[in-house]
């Protein structure tokens, strides 16, 4: 099947990103007419005692894997079990292309690939491309202050059962490998530890291979907004982990959703350089010597 690629900006292109405003759909978005998606957040809070979470997750989602979706499923039951939050949404808010991170596919390609993940496996989570719409990269603390504006001020936060109005409280949600750079000298700065932890807080998912203890030592004035996620059940599927398969030629599914491994075969995402290239050459070839011989026929 083939697919109409958005006017997806390289790094260092000056055009306004845009991307499918919808799966499927011919429209594009841009900044000027984008639209936060609100269709699958919960309109009425269903205990009027609890206080509405909306959980975000930032990240390179290249591609997403079937352990960031359990993020999601983990911090929803986590909460209901272990505080007094009641969840009512959640996003995914993929990086933008500016990020310049090694293996990072066109942002188009991931906000694609999210909103496949999603579509027919969850009812609550939803995919924002607000962030990637951005030519420059954005902070984390941005992009939640986003979500704060989109979700308290625009939308006026959410219903309670008697019709009142309560602020939805945002939060980050992330992997141990996330609180682990934060609590790393000099990788972020001061002033957005202090809002995205102090004020917004971070629902953390445990991970293998991961000494989060160390990081909390690191990060203890704000240990009160940190919330540590048990993983019951191991897994260390990565998005690192896939692109190394997809570049070795070795199967990638069951790791990530179906229909996603079926887009990354689709648009070829993933494989080495080396291998695009003998492909690009492969084409070429191929469509010079189709060139060739209709010459020869009309000669």
């Amino acid at each position: 099947m083939s697919t109409t690629t958005p006017d997806v900006l390289s790094n260092d292109d000056d055009r306004q990103p845009t991307v499918d405003a919808a799966l499927g759909s011919a429209d594009t978005m841009s900044l000027d007419n984008y639209r936060f998606p609100q269709e699958r957040l919960k309109r009425t809070l269903t205990d009027s005692t609890k206080q509405p979470l909306v959980l975000v997750s930032c990240g390179s989602f290249s591609p997403p894997t079937n352990l960031h979706l359990r993020m999601f499923e983990e911090a929803a039951d986590f909460c209901e079990f272990e505080t007094n939050y009641e969840v009512v949404g959640g996003f995914f808010s993929p990086v933008g292309d500016a990020y310049k991170k090694a293996g990072l596919a066109p942002a188009h390609h991931r906000i694609n690939m999210t909103r496949i993940a999603v579509r027919d496996s969850s009812t609550w989570i939803s995919v924002d491309p607000w962030e990637p719409l951005h030519k420059e990269y954005l902070p984390t603390v941005k992009v939640l202050d986003h979500f704060n504006h989109q979700l308290n001020e625009v939308l006026g936060g959410i219903e309670t059962a008697d019709g009142q109005k309560k602020p939805i409280h945002v939060a980050l949600l992330a992997g141990a490998d996330l609180i682990q750079t934060m609590s790393t000298p000099g990788l972020w700065a001061a002033e957005d530890l202090e809002r995205i932890l102090g004020h917004y807080g971070a629902f953390i998912l445990e991970r293998s291979g991961t000494d989060i203890d160390d990081a909390l030592l690191t990060l203890q004035q704000y240990r009160e907004k940190i919330w540590v996620i048990p993983q019951l059940i191991q897994n260390d599927v990565s998005s690192t982990k896939i692109r190394l398969f997809r570049k070795r030629g070795k199967s990638i599914r069951y790791y990530i959703p179906d229909q996603v491994v079926d887009y990354i075969y689709e648009h070829n995402l993933y494989v080495d350089d080396d291998k695009k290239q003998a492909e690009k050459g492969k084409d070429k070839i191929s469509q010079d010597a189709q060139g060739s011989s209709t010459a020869a026929t009309a000669s």
